[in-house]
Parts: C-alpha cells; sequence; structure tokens
C-alpha cells in the first residue's frame, strides 16, 4: 500500500486576504501618541487684564426702580403701571427730568427678549439713562447689589 502525501508540488497557494493585525497595532500606537500630546498641546491662555481707577458710582437716595414681574407686569418703584403708559408714569415720577438714571430690574424668570422689550420702551421715552440691577454673589437672597448696577446705554439697547 502506498501513500501519496503531497500533490507533488513545492507550490504553496497565495493567500488573497488582508492581514489586519499589523494595521491595527499602528492605529492603537497613533492613538497612544495622540492621546499623550493632545493635553500638552492645549495652552492656558495668561491675561493680566488692566485695574481700572474709576470709582464705584454712589447710589442715589431715591433710585428710581422700574420693574418687570415674572408676569411681565411692570411696576414703578411699588405702583404697578402699564406698559402704554410707561412715558407718562417716568414723567411724573421724575419731574421730566430725563437726565435721571433708571434702574431696570427683572425677575430670573424673565426673558432677555421682555427685557429689551422694556428698555426700547424707556429709550422710545427719551430715558437714555438706565442702569441694570443684579444681585451680588454671596448677598443674602433678595438683596440688590450693594454697588450701583453698571450703566447701560441706550444704543446698547437695540434688539
Amino acid at each position: 500500500m502506498a501513500f501519496q502525501l503531497s500533490s507533488g508540488g513545492d507550490d504553496l497557494d497565495e493567500n488573497h486576504e488582508i492581514n489586519v493585525t499589523p494595521f491595527i497595532d499602528v492605529m492603537l500606537v497613533l492613538l497612544i501618541i495622540f492621546m499623550v500630546a493632545a493635553p500638552l498641546s492645549t495652552v492656558d491662555v495668561n491675561v493680566d487684564l488692566p485695574a481700572s481707577t474709576a470709582q464705584p458710582q454712589q447710589r442715589p437716595d431715591k433710585p428710581l426702580f422700574l420693574t418687570i414681574k415674572p408676569d411681565l407686569t411692570l411696576a414703578l418703584g411699588e405702583a404697578p403701571i402699564e406698559k402704554t403708559s410707561v412715558s407718562a408714569a417716568l414723567d411724573a415720577a421724575t419731574g421730566g427730568d430725563r437726565d435721571q438714571r433708571i434702574y431696570v430690574r427683572a425677575d430670573k424668570v424673565v426673558s432677555y427678549g421682555d427685557v429689551m422689550e422694556t428698555m426700547n420702551l424707556l429709550r422710545s421715552a427719551g430715558y437714555l439713562k438706565i442702569g441694570l440691577v443684579g444681585m451680588e454673589i454671596g448677598a443674602p437672597s433678595g438683596t440688590p447689589a450693594s454697588a450701583a448696577p453698571a450703566p447701560a446705554s441706550a444704543a446698547g439697547s437695540r434688539p
């Protein structure tokens, strides 16, 4: 009994598949390089801001507050007013002095658009000196900032 173990040729069959293992190794090495290099490439920008020599504005004895409530109604001081009568109410409260600063304060839930609409009402009434009132960080809830609010010009109140 005779056996033939080979077909007689020393030729090997060609493999037509891609060997993916070296490709995966290269990709893992690149991934590690980028993971190490990415944090090194981000740089914090150190900026020394100039100090301001401006003195904080003194708060008037009786500031005039225009309040925008959560239901979008307006109040001048403690008295509720209609949006249509803002000009007349301000003229009565200021004695017609359009150079007096009006402080606008709004509830947290009032949208930016509604605040801008109110500022446009003030601008159309001729009151161009507007201050925005905010809460001082760390102050108890319900108390306004101790310094005078930052003024906002009527030109900055354009939509």
